[in-house]
């Protein structure tokens, strides 16, 4: 790995971090939904820390070149969060459809008396 390319992707992994920091302090995200980006560029961090680490990890996965399995892996880290995400929305889909069932309920008995 070149010089210029791990510093970029230093910078990069870096800046996501305190970028995903900064949206847990404005409490636009939560900290269990967090968790998931942090160990993915954790894992990316450590890879780039430890040289030949990712080297290895690229022969004893199978793939012909790291950047191959880097982007398998960041593809593949994407469909489960969006996978993980699609559960968490239609749970609340539900819950919200019960409550709009329960205030109405609740609406109309006031009404009554």
């Amino acid at each position: 790995m070149t010089v210029n390319l791990f510093v970029c992707s230093l910078i990069f992994s870096c800046f996501v971090l305190l970028f995903i920091l900064f949206l847990l302090k404005k409490q636009k995200i939560t900290i269990k939904y967090s968790l998931v980006w942090f160990c993915v560029f954790f894992f990316l961090t450590i890879c780039l820390l430890i040289p030949g680490l990712l080297d290895f990890l690229t022969k004893q996965l199978g793939f012909q070149t790291p950047s191959n399995m880097v982007f398998s892996l960041l593809i593949a880290s994407l469909i489960i969060i969006t996978i993980a995400l699609t559960v968490i929305v239609s749970t609340q889909d539900k819950k919200i459809r019960l409550l709009i069932q329960e205030i109405s309920i609740l609406k109309k008995e006031a009404n009554k008396k």
